[in-house]
């Protein structure tokens, strides 16, 4: 079941300070660090407003959630933290750093629901809020971290690794990691629910987001509808893409290429001439993505 989020009419604050409120909680719980900056630059509110905000949302919510760290030069949480206007979840955190990005409103935060309208929601990975703080703070300064990774591949299950983490990625379905593996000597991709443990941060490292080659590499991605299908079905669903004489032209990061095709349901291994009805996408430049050095699977 969900987590029953605080309403404004249930606490007595009006809607722009339930915002700011929430976006209080997911900053705090997720990257360790809340400062009257947060809410000024998302709000475009005064020093004094934000400040009296986090004192408000101390005195009236969390006496004993939130303390303030000199070091840190903000506060910090508690073990006694628990978010009363938040969900708690990692994709809250994950999202609104995709919306930044995006440069959206920050008023999606609101979650608005409409009366005809329905999201599917299904459960979601559990993510440690102490892997994502030490990641985060990572790849902002660039550092590496000492972490144990549950690995897929039996050779090298729940194992440490010293990685250096440049970018947070969402590819429809689940959170990755882009980091540098030591280990591999290579850029892969992590999933983030299989780290463990508390990342501990290192020194600085030379592997960063602009030496990943493939990170800042575009290549054009053809595809086209799945030629065993008749040619009704693939007219239909050329017009489902507005595809141009049949194809369908984009260009992605080379390391993101198989998440893309995954989410289409594009079809790269020829599976689509066995099972024409799950796949009605497929590569057409398949060869020519492999020369540059395109791979179509996670990294074990």
């Amino acid at each position: 079941m969900p987590k029953k989020i605080a309403a404004p009419a249930e606490s007595g604050l009006t809607w722009d300070q339930t915002l700011r409120f929430r976006l209080l909680e997911i900053v705090l719980q997720w990257e360790g660090r809340l400062t009257t900056n947060h809410l000024c630059s998302a709000f475009n509110i005064g020093r004094q407003q934000a400040s009296k905000d986090i004192n408000r949302y101390i005195g009236e919510f969390s006496p004993n959630g939130l303390e303030y760290d000199r070091k840190l030069k903000g506060y910090k949480p508690t073990a006694d933290f628990k978010p009363r206007f938040s969900q708690g979840t990692v994709n809250e955190y994950l999202h609104l750093l995709h919306q930044d990005k995006a440069q959206t409103s920050t008023l999606s935060l609101l979650d608005l629901r409409y009366g005809h309208t329905e999201v599917l929601d299904v459960p979601s990975r559990h993510v440690d809020p102490q892997i994502v703080r030490g990641l985060v703070q990572a790849a902002r300064n660039q550092l590496r971290v000492d972490v144990e990774y549950a690995s897929l591949s039996s050779e090298e299950n729940n194992r440490g690794r010293n990685i250096v983490p440049h970018t947070l990625i969402y590819d429809g379905i689940r959170w990755h990691v882009r980091a540098y593996c030591e280990k591999r000597q290579d850029y892969l991709d992590f999933v983030l629910s299989r780290f463990r443990g508390v990342p501990e941060l290192l020194d600085s490292s030379e592997h960063g987001r602009e030496q990943d080659i493939k990170w800042n590499t575009q290549v054009e991605v053809v595809v086209i509808p799945n030629p065993c299908l008749p040619l009704e079905q693939q007219e239909i669903i050329a017009t489902d893409y507005a595809m141009q004489n049949r194809e369908l032209h984009f260009f992605q990061r080379m390391p993101l290429v198989h998440y893309a095709l995954d989410r289409m349901q594009v079809c790269y291994n020829d599976q689509h001439q066995q099972h024409p009805d799950n796949y009605p996408l497929v590569l057409k430049n398949r060869d020519e993505l492999i020369a540059q050095g395109c791979k179509f699977k996670l990294a074990p």
